[in-house]
């Protein structure tokens, strides 16, 4: 019997081995994308209200046209203004939101979420879903 279950344990062994190495090989360019910097910082409670660009910085360069801002709960999102849509700085990597803040108010929004995944990287890469709420000073 002890010798049936040595081919099969050596086996499986080879198969752990392999998919380690196969997982191991991941590099920049096959990872997804993930958010690296937010204006206004995550978790910030004094933000300016009033107009304001918000910026969401990425580890990768992104694809242009393509991004996924979605509330974190209901009426959880600023107006914008709907002449000026979402753009990326020359970096490729910052995308950039004209918003209007109110004061003494918690925002919050989804950068892609479970639903929506539209930024993207330059190899169509969906960037990890990323949670950002913050809250404007009183005046």
């Amino acid at each position: 019997m002890k010798m049936k279950l040595m081919p099969l344990i050596f086996a499986a062994g080879l198969l752990c081995g392999a998919f380690t190495q196969t997982t191991l090989a991941q590099n920049i360019d096959t990872i997804a994308p993930v958010v690296v910097k937010t204006v206004p910082e995550a978790g910030k409670k004094d933000v300016p209200p009033g107009d304001f660009e918000m910026k969401i910085t990425f580890s990768k360069e992104m694809t242009d046209q393509s991004w996924s801002f979605s509330s974190a709960w209901k009426d959880s999102t600023p107006d914008s203004d709907s002449n000026d849509r979402p753009h990326y700085d020359s970096d490729n990597k910052t995308c950039i939101l004209k918003v209007k803040l109110e004061p003494n108010r918690t925002y919050g929004y989804w950068i892609n979420s479970q639903n929506f995944h539209g930024f993207k990287d330059a190899a169509g890469h969906s960037a990890v879903p990323y949670l950002l709420v913050f809250k404007t000073a009183s005046q």
